[in-house]
């Protein structure tokens, strides 16, 4: 059974979903209740995950093990196709999470007024504008990497969510509101969700 360290409404729960799909068992442990964390995570951050005694960090690299690991219809066999999977998988993770990063550094670290009001600003016009790559990609297919819902279209549903900690205006296209939509109600994504509220309540 996998241990999987997280932290509620953050990337983390992207996959959590994956786990879930995969029809893998797991153990999830909040990070804040988890005494043993800063041994396994000196940074503080999630996710992390525990096979065997092995510790796995970064979310892309534990979401490639996952799929190298586990039979499914996500990663391609190869080729032009599998390497397209890893430029969404790295958007997702390197460019578009970051991204929102920023946000909430602003949130955290200006005090309020003008100042802080253009930083946020300008940091959800960046935002915005990865949000329109999504968008032209789903004009060609239905999910974000072809005809399946994948890990990918997963995570941009967790980041979707955090523009609603700021007061801005971050503009997500209709095509990509509909894979969002797809993404929360899907069986593993409901399952984490859940899940990680029990845990966590």
């Amino acid at each position: 059974m996998y241990k999987f360290y997280y932290m509620p409404g953050a990337c983390s729960l992207a996959i959590h979903a994956l786990l879930n799909e995969l029809r893998q068992e797991v153990e999830i442990v909040d990070r804040s209740k988890a005494q043993d964390f800063e041994r396994l995570e000196s940074r503080g951050m999630v996710p992390v995950l525990v096979d065997n005694g092995q510790v796995i960090r970064e979310g892309a690299a534990i979401i490639l093990y996952l799929l190298e690991k586990h039979k499914n219809q996500m990663l391609p066999e190869g080729g032009l196709e599998k390497t397209r999977f890893i430029e969404w998988l790295m958007f997702a993770n390197a460019t578009l999470h970051p991204a929102y990063g920023r946000l909430f550094f602003i949130g955290r670290n200006l005090p309020d007024g003008p100042v802080k009001e253009q930083a946020l600003t300008a940091a959800s016009g960046i935002i915005s504008s990865l949000w329109e790559s999504v968008e032209k990609q789903l004009q060609q297919s239905t999910f974000v990497c072809g005809s399946r819902l994948t890990v990918v279209d997963m995570m941009l549903a967790v980041y979707a969510s955090w523009g609603e900690y700021f007061p801005v205006d971050i503009v997500i296209g209709e095509r990509t509101r509909e894979i969002i939509a797809a993404v929360r109600a899907h069986p593993a994504f409901v399952k984490a969700v859940s899940d990680e509220q029990q845990a966590s309540a």
